[in-house]
């Protein structure tokens, strides 16, 4: 079946509103490449730089702005260069929707690194920039229909619901990935976890499933339990004195995963929680200030490092895992009708831990 679709029925913003709401139109269709797939969406999570993008964080509002990069369909069209993809597969999309192809990031299948990265959503500074669509901006999942390149058309597995996929595309990935380079798996490793939210819900599951210990950081005992019934073998509740918080656990971890993101982080302060040669690896869009001392990684020889997304070989690796260890995200659905009801939810910090959006119409449950 051949690519055909001229507009995309989508969600997009509404010009002026405030806060910013999102209103359902026609929008024009990505211009097809020999190597595209059209894609029914039934699935896409919401993430926080969808909100913060639509809440105009990551610069103006692109007109017929689409968001959505946690997107999971039935492919109904493929191009006749479309590579590994049939019609009626069920697919993934995740942060990422091309890349060049031809510099040595692409050709070792670490497309996240491509200097021509092109995200899935509409962003000010991500146009495609190759093939037919050169120019053009990506159109996320908050649609009808998906339409890009074959090559971040990822298989879901069978072994895994659909609507639990979608939010493993972005949350899930961007949490495996630094456990992934960081040898979790390959030695037996303690690892931390900061925050218990969208990302450390899923990087206690995925720590957990990959052999190590996993030590739970999160401010208060308001999400002990969780943390626990997650996998975690221990919870450290902080407050404001984190020094005082983390007597008694100095040098007890191999990596930490940092997944909040706070205006202001003082890393400074989590340095000592690592053995020697730890890594303190941060996820989070950290808006303003990050603290840190050298004087605090020199006497242990540690490390700090930052991770986004993953390339779709570890997409791959990362389903897989997820099917034999029965790692799923904890999700609240709403229909795509309510997608504001949504934002105005995930704005008010309601999330426990992800929410999913349905396409009733494409053949989407809310069961």
């Amino acid at each position: 079946m051949s690519l055909q679709p001229k507009s995309i029925k989508s969600w997009t913003p509404v010009a002026n509103s405030s806060p910013a709401t999102l209103e359902e139109r026609d929008i024009p269709a990505k211009t097809p490449a020999a190597d595209d797939v059209d894609v029914k969406v039934l699935y896409c999570g919401v993430c926080a730089s969808d909100v913060t993008a639509l809440d105009g964080e990551s610069g103006p509002l692109v007109e017929n702005a689409v968001y959505g990069h946690e997107v999971v369909g039935e492919v109904v069209a493929v191009g006749p260069e479309a590579e590994g993809i049939k019609v009626g597969d069920i697919v993934g999309i995740g942060a990422q929707s091309d890349c060049c192809r031809t510099c040595e990031f692409c050709e070792e299948h670490n497309d996240q690194f491509c200097a021509k990265n092109t995200f899935s959503i509409s962003l000010p500074f991500g146009k495609y920039q190759r093939g037919p669509a050169d120019g053009e901006f990506p159109h996320g999942g908050f649609a009808k229909f998906w339409r890009g390149p074959s090559r971040f058309a990822v298989k879901i597995p069978s072994g895994l619901d659909p609507a639990v996929a979608a939010p493993l595309l972005c949350a899930g990935v961007t949490v495996y990935s630094p456990m992934l380079h960081y040898g979790v798996g390959t030695r037996a490793m303690r690892v931390g976890v900061v925050g218990i939210g969208g990302l450390g819900h899923l990087a206690i599951q995925f720590a957990k499933a990959m052999g190590a210990r996993v030590t739970a950081i999160s401010r208060g005992t308001g999400k002990k339990d969780d943390a626990l019934a997650l996998g975690a073998d221990e919870y450290i509740s902080t407050s404001s004195d984190l020094a005082s918080d983390f007597k008694g656990h100095e040098r007890s971890l191999d990596l930490i995963i940092c997944t909040i993101n706070p205006p202001e982080l003082e890393a400074s302060s989590y340095i000592p929680l690592l053995r020697p040669r730890g890594t303190f690896v941060v996820l989070g869009l950290i808006q303003k200030d990050f603290t840190l001392s050298p004087m605090a990684l020199l006497m242990g020889a540690s490390g700090v490092a930052a991770s986004a997304i993953g390339s779709p070989d570890e997409l791959r690796q990362m389903f897989d895992l997820a099917v034999k260890h029965n790692i799923r995200p904890w999700i609240t659905k709403y229909n795509f009708d309510d997608v504001n009801l949504a934002i105005e939810d995930f704005r008010a910090g309601k999330p426990r831990f992800r929410f999913v959006l349905v396409n009733t119409d494409n053949g989407g449950s809310m069961a």
